[in-house]
């Protein structure tokens, strides 16, 4: 890399834990587009899960991963070892209020502060000019855009849109833990979102209402439970009541032992 940046070259940077799907592959593009060379990284973190999570389950397959990489036009792979990133007494934790509490963080209250630690690692290991990461994992992205700007960390990050199945599912790498009756209700959670974002636009909707049929919905629709369905103002992720120009319903909800999360952009409120 220190040869690209010699050459003038600009380098953009794809963080994932592997298992990679066509939504991973997606980010490649965007950073082909916005940079000269790309390079991907892969590491299974384990700040990021608590102790009865599935750390051990989580699917790896670094060599059809570096294949699919490859023939996606990336320029080089990173995919360190725990003992090169973690020395045994290894001691700092990054924690981002804010973006980082309430969501995801009631239910996985360690997760944000093991994403934000890694990620900073990587980007200064790296030194990327642009990273890029799936707006999926929205609460995450945020995480990540306070985390470079309070630090100020020279890079520029990048949204990529969530990418879906045909039938609506969005694509995670925890997917394949669904069973197939599983699979068929997982659906559901994207289009429960549409309808809840269709309903929060008309004249004078509040959300209270909408994310108790939300949460209705979900449950009979066979999930397992849910976690939250939260209207929030996309920038800070604070909770709102009604929806207004850049807000975004987040939501997380359980089939089996899967937790699933998606995310959708609302119009604002129509006028009346």
């Amino acid at each position: 890399m220190s040869e690209w940046r010699g050459e003038g070259r600009s380098i953009g940077a794809v963080p994932t834990m592997g298992a990679l799907h066509e939504g991973h592959l997606s980010l490649m593009d965007i950073a082909s587009r916005e940079c000269d060379r790309v390079v991907a990284t892969i590491f299974v973190n384990p700040l990021q899960f608590a102790p009865h999570e599935d750390f051990d389950a989580y699917p790896r397959n670094l060599d059809g991963d570096a294949g699919l990489l490859a023939a996606r036009g990336c320029d080089a792979l990173f995919a360190p070892e725990k003992a090169g990133l973690f020395p045994p007494d290894f001691s700092t934790n990054i924690s981002v209020a804010g973006v980082g509490e309430n969501h995801c963080a009631v239910a996985r209250p360690h997760f944000f502060d093991g994403v934000a630690t890694i990620v900073a690692k990587l980007l200064l290991i790296l030194r990327p000019d642009a990273a890029v990461f799936g707006e999926k994992d929205f609460q995450q992205l945020a995480v990540i855009r306070r985390l470079v700007r309070d630090l100020d960390i020279d890079a520029r990050i990048l949204g990529g849109p969530v990418v879906r199945e045909g039938d609506g599912l969005a694509m995670s790498s925890r997917n394949q833990y669904l069973s197939a009756e599983e699979r068929a209700v997982a659906p559901a959670l994207f289009r429960t979102l549409k309808q809840a974002g269709e309903l929060i636009s008309a004249p004078g909707a509040q959300w209270p209402e909408i994310r108790v049929w939300a949460r209705k919905a979900l449950v009979d629709s066979g999930f397992s439970s849910v976690d939250y369905v939260d209207l929030v103002e996309a920038a800070t992720l604070e909770m709102l009541d009604r929806a207004g120009p850049e807000a975004r319903i987040l939501a997380a909800a359980r089939l089996g032992a899967t937790r699933l999360i998606d995310n959708i952009a609302v119009a604002a409120a129509r006028a009346g």
